[in-house]
């Protein structure tokens, strides 16, 4: 049974995200399924640290978007979803190809949800896993 109850799709996803920074750093939504949303990050020019490897910073923007547009799309219409905490935990250094994120709820509640994302490289090897705890927030 599907969370979702406001429209999400890799488009709607990929229309909102015009001109902001998801775009900018070249992030891709891939797929949204029954309680999850996924979408990849390049490991490229735009997104490495000096050392060659994804910047932890990029890896956090990945999570909070997938968890954000999670709960925006999980809540009832006219209400909007603002991160109130975000942690990341970086597990293994990427320096090539794509990083995937897939974020899935942890707790969808009245005032708060908490999404939890997992972010694994090409081989599927965890790079990052990250919790959002965000605040519903009703339309005034």
């Amino acid at each position: 049974m599907s969370i979702w109850k406001q429209p999400v799709s890799v488009e709607t996803m990929s229309a909102l995200s015009v001109g902001t920074a998801v775009a900018h750093l070249g992030i891709e939504f891939l797929e949204v399924g029954e309680d999850f949303i996924r979408a990849r990050v390049p490991v490229d020019s735009r997104t490495v640290q000096p050392y060659g490897l994804l910047h932890g910073g990029v890896s956090v923007v990945l999570a909070e978007t997938l968890g954000s547009i999670g709960a925006m799309a999980s809540a009832p219409v006219g209400h909007r979803a603002v991160g109130l905490d975000i942690n990341a935990n970086h597990l293994r250094g990427a320096s090539s190809g794509w990083v995937t994120g897939t974020a899935r709820p942890v707790h969808i509640g009245r005032t708060t949800q908490v999404w939890a994302i997992e972010l694994v490289n090409d081989a599927g090897e965890l790079t990052c896993v990250s919790r959002i705890t965000v605040a519903m927030l009703a339309q005034k």
